[in-house]
């Protein structure tokens, strides 16, 4: 198999962990299961490789939120201040191609991923 594709699922969604300040270890070993289960999905399914950097940064929110800190990942910092704090979410659901971030409240495009 050819891992290029995870490697730029990693690279893209360790760069916009760490532009929000969360590229700490619990989210790096979260980050590191998803590409193992990303690695597998992506052996049966060749076909499927553009969705794959969108399905791991959704696999990492999910890891993060249901890990026990019920930390959100990526906030939004689009929104005014006095919004409630909401997270951005992958679009298209799928994952790809071409993720994007969306806020969650306000459904703007925020960044695509790998660019927060």
């Amino acid at each position: 198999m050819n891992t290029t594709v995870l490697f730029e699922a990693r690279a893209r969604v360790l760069h916009d962990l760490d532009a929000r300040g969360l590229a700490g270890a619990a989210a790096v070993s979260a980050l590191e299961d998803a590409m193992t289960e990303r690695g597998w999905w992506v052996e049966q399914w060749p076909e499927g490789k553009a969705y794959v950097a969108g399905l791991v940064a959704q696999d990492v929110q999910d890891l993060l939120f249901d890990g026990g800190a019920s930390a959100r990942w990526p906030v939004c910092t689009t929104c005014p201040p006095e919004s409630p704090v909401h997270s951005l979410h992958i679009t298209p659901d799928l994952g790809g191609p071409d993720p994007i971030w969306v806020c969650e409240e306000s459904g703007d495009v925020v960044a695509p991923l790998g660019d927060l």
